[in-house]
């Protein structure tokens, strides 16, 4: 399973459930990679899509505690072990985190790579992605040039659990 996720120079990700960037490029990189895969996601993170519409081109897994709470176009899903219960059904490689904050921390731990795009810049946020260059699990074995979009700098960087 991989993580998905754009972050500041804290490694935060959102503010009042939005995204705190939008650069086309990192849009686009997120369509190629998720076209035609498994995508698992919290219940704000799909409330936060155009019209809290499902993704096109993608099994939509929502995670969320509400037992009334299914919306269509998606698999719903109340617990972590029954997301790793449909995940089990698709290819490791083809199934893909993308938020927010409390699914990144909670099934981050069965993922063995991120794809991570760095945006030079701190932004105010309420919400974060945990800071793999601190964590001893955690290697960065990728990273692009340095992009930008009108003022922004940033890079897409690979992470991959170390393997024991």
């Amino acid at each position: 399973m991989k993580a998905i996720v754009a972050v500041d120079n804290n490694w935060a990700i959102g503010y009042k459930n939005d995204l705190l960037a939008s650069i086309p490029a990192d849009k686009k990189f997120f369509r190629n990679e998720t076209k035609g895969k498994v995508i698992i996601m919290g219940r704000k993170t799909l409330e936060s899509f155009p019209a809290g519409q499902p993704l096109e081109n993608r099994v939509n897994v929502v995670l969320t505690g509400n037992k009334d709470y299914n919306p269509k176009g998606t698999v719903t899903v109340r617990s972590i072990e029954e997301a790793l219960k449909v995940a089990e059904n698709y290819d490791t490689n083809d199934v893909y985190l993308i938020g927010g904050g409390s699914v990144y921390s909670q099934m981050l731990k069965y993922c063995d790579t991120a794809l991570v795009t760095k945006i030079d810049y701190k932004y105010q946020a309420d919400t974060y992605f945990p800071n793999l260059d601190e964590d001893p699990e955690w290697e960065m074995t990728d990273e692009s040039d340095e992009q930008t979009c009108y003022d922004m700098v940033y890079t897409f960087c690979t992470y991959e659990r170390k393997k024991h």
